[in-house]
């Protein structure tokens, strides 16, 4: 019987990856009528959001700061639903914690009275050079979040339509290098410059387009799902599920089938084929390209321009639990080691692993008990280290490395007698990146966000190679961190709405 044009079949899609980029996508596609197959190579959803749990803990694998809540929020309203019925988020206070070589803390707070007052601590006269920089980091969230986080790129005019904001903005500079124009204290400057390694840049190259991260911090808080980032992805499966989208774990990504320049189909390593209209691809760009799209349906983005492009810096990851709990400690720490330029020059340009590291310490317990047993505490600490370009081996560098971070944290302040206490352990270094994650050169955010890598200059969301195929997630625009990932899944509504 002929269908009727009311009752004409849904247009298909096929999003490859679950991370946050791809859910998003599957759930705004699914949302706006499409029928949504989710493809996810792991055993899990969440891609880089996995989940361990181990004698009773449980550790989140990857992103653990939620800055932009309403961007969840306005994704389960545009699937008819309601956020708090699937996670529920909660504000960290302070966002972070900073502890400096030479023994000094920083309380990092949104409270503008706290935090002016933390920063008269360190240095008076910087009170009124920091008042500066917010309202310039307004200003720059103004233009380059709020206006252009969700503007397609796909044409080299839309960049040049904003550059002349971006140079007012002073782009072009870092933004170590615009902090140091307001901030004196080189303490200071490393504490509202540490940003962008949060996505994989580095303070002395990142544009300084990104601190806007610190107005973005001020404006919706640092915040945690109960439960952990694995909850929230749970929470984003089963709304996507609830409204009709398909997931299929275990499924990896073997071809996306080209004919007539345009993407086809999804051919997986278990011999299915998953027709589609369009194909939403979450996974690493770089790898992508070149494992999934032969190289003649590829002119632009071939496999030697791909090598010529500058990938961020990998993480080396230690998730442990405790048989004893350490309530002095928030939820979230920096560490910062004697060398903060040197030591982004050892990672980033000479990429070599120093004897020196900075550290960022999680300790999800403080704010949801549930994630160990009575008693214990959960953590992970990760040191930026350089991606697999710098030749090392993790195999026997690892194990090593692992002790000298486990042991830098037996401080008073920090975790003490933490090896005595250690319950479980768990590493994950650059090759997991690589081997696990399919990460090109195991960088743990894929392109370096630098000026002439990002809006138009980044792998475009919608392919400059193959009709049909779009791009979801950090190696695309806007980039990586949670927010960015989330808004390339609004891009596409330009081009799939």
């Amino acid at each position: 019987m002929a269908i009727s044009s009311s009752q004409k079949p849904p247009r298909s899609a096929v999003v490859i990856g679950s991370g946050f980029g791809g859910l998003a996508a599957a759930i705004r596609l699914q949302a706006r009528g499409w029928q949504v197959d989710l493809l996810e190579m792991r055993d899990k959803p969440g891609g880089r959001a996995y989940v361990y749990e181990d004698a009773g803990f449980v550790f989140d694998a990857g992103p653990t700061i939620i800055t932009v809540p309403f961007i969840f929020e306005e994704l389960a309203e545009l699937a008819g639903k309601k956020l708090a019925d699937y996670v529920t988020i909660v504000p960290c206070d302070p966002f972070y914690r900073i502890f400096f070589h030479d023994g000094s803390v920083f309380n990092y707070t949104g409270e503008d009275e706290a935090l002016e007052a933390e920063i008269r601590r360190f240095n008076p006269s910087d009170v009124e050079g920091y008042r500066a920089f917010k309202a310039y980091s307004r200003r720059v969230f103004d233009r380059a979040f709020t206006d252009l986080a969700t503007h397609s790129f796909d044409r080299f005019t839309e960049m040049i339509k904003v550059a002349p904001d971006l140079l007012r903005l002073r782009a072009d500079q870092s933004v170590f290098r615009r902090v140091g124009r307001f901030i004196k204290d080189p303490r200071l400057r490393q504490v509202f410059s540490f940003e962008p390694l949060l996505i994989g840049g580095n303070p002395l190259r990142s544009s300084a387009i990104y601190s806007m991260i610190h107005y973005l911090e001020k404006e919706w808080g640092v915040h945690f799902a109960m439960g952990g980032t694995g909850a929230l992805v749970r929470g984003l499966v089963r709304l996507f599920e609830d409204i009709g989208g398909r997931l299929h774990l275990g499924t990896r990504a073997e071809e996306i089938e080209v004919a007539g320049g345009r993407a086809r189909a999804v051919r997986t390593t278990d011999g299915r084929r998953f027709s589609a209209e369009a194909v939403v691809c979450n996974g690493d760009v770089a790898n992508t390209y070149r494992k999934l799209v032969r190289p003649e349906h590829r002119r632009k983005w071939t496999d030697r321009r791909l090598e010529r492009m500058r990938y961020a810096m990998s993480l080396f990851v230690i998730y442990f639990g405790t048989d004893r709990t350490y309530p002095h400690l928030p939820h979230h720490s920096i560490v910062l080691g004697p060398r903060y330029e040197g030591l982004l020059g050892d990672i980033f340009d000479r990429r070599i692993v120093a004897d020196d590291f900075s550290l960022y310490l999680h300790a999800p317990t403080r704010t949801d008990p549930s994630l160990a047993p009575a008693g214990c505490e959960a953590f992970y600490v990760l040191s930026p280290v350089p991606h697999l370009g710098g030749g090392q081996d993790w195999s026997t560098l690892g194990p090593e490395y692992a002790d000298r971070i486990l042991a830098s944290l037996e401080k008073p302040h920090l975790v003490p007698d933490l090896r005595r206490h250690l319950v479980t352990q768990r590493i994950f270094t650059p090759v997991d990146f690589e081997n696990q994650l399919d990460a090109y050169l195991g960088s743990a955010f894929q392109f370096e966000p630098i000026l002439t890598q990002s809006a138009w200059f980044r792998p475009h969301n919608k392919s400059e190679d193959v009709e049909g195929l779009y791009f979801v997630g950090a190696g695309t625009h806007p980039g990586a961190g949670l927010p960015g990932v989330v808004s390339s899944a609004r891009v596409l509504d330009r081009f799939l709405a």
